[in-house]
């Protein structure tokens, strides 16, 4: 068994161009990042999203008008291609990946969470990298996790986990608007840091595609208070989770 358990919880603004296609070199170079630390008695468990775009990648469009049918439909054709490409890759490295599918209902107390936990311990018993995401295709909306930062902080408890990274498009929680030349990161913050101001700063005027500092604030907050310090960081820099692990100045960390 290894020594070190984490949790990288990767989004899809971190994955995928302005053209909304999934970026191969950033999905390889985040394995290569792993296969790394797997060598160096670290695990980790990887929470990807993805699989909706990958299915739009494939399908091009789909017929339905109900929004939650799209849903279903993009992400279950793109969950397999989505394994196709990290299956390849690990391989690549001389590593094994497994898929790990849930709902919310999946963590709640009982023989559920007890399966759950089972399969997470199996797999990480015999150095695979099991890969989380929703199951999308049949989640209904009270058994749905607000977002992938969700389900990262419930996999991080389950797995007793030694760090939770998310990985997001820009370097951390800034004091103000990450374009503004006066706003700068937070290197630290403990869970009763009043940091919230920054956020609506940050996502004041902001598109699609630009939020979810609030959510990720709060997660972060919520699973550092359970003693898993985490870390708000760049997922495009090449060695952000190496960097993290070594114990560099690098993106935002939250501890109790």
């Amino acid at each position: 068994m290894h020594s070190k358990r984490i949790v990288v919880k990767v989004g899809t603004n971190v994955m995928t161009n302005r053209n909304n296609r999934i970026v191969g070199p950033i999905l390889k170079n985040l394995v290569r990042q792993i296969a790394y630390l797997y060598e160096r008695d670290v695990i980790t468990v990887l929470v990807s999203s993805g699989s909706a775009i990958a299915g739009k990648e494939v399908l091009g469009s789909c017929s339905s008008d109900d929004k939650s049918i799209r849903r279903q439909v993009y992400s279950s054709v793109g969950q397999p291609r989505m394994m196709r490409h990290y299956y390849t890759m690990f391989h690549d490295f001389g590593m094994r990946c497994g898929q790990v599918l849930a709902t919310k209902r999946d963590f709640a107390p009982g023989k559920y969470r007890e399966n759950m936990i089972n399969c997470y311990e199996g797999l990480l018993k015999e150095g695979i990298v099991p890969i989380a995401n929703e199951d999308d295709a049949v989640s209904l909306s009270m058994s749905m996790f607000s977002d992938n930062d969700e389900l990262a902080s419930l996999v991080s408890e389950l797995v007793k986990a030694d760090m939770l990274i998310m990985l997001t498009d820009i370097e951390g929680l800034y004091t103000g608007h990450p374009d503004h030349e006066d706003s700068k990161v937070l290197r630290h913050v403990r869970v009763h840091d009043n940091v919230e101001k920054y956020v609506q700063e940050n996502e004041k005027g902001e598109g699609e595609g630009r939020g979810g500092m609030e959510s990720k604030l709060k997660i972060a907050k919520m699973t550092a208070s359970k003693n898993i310090p985490t870390f708000i960081a760049n997922g495009k820099d090449e060695n952000i989770i190496i960097d993290i692990l070594e114990g560099r100045e690098v993106g935002t960390k939250f501890t109790v």
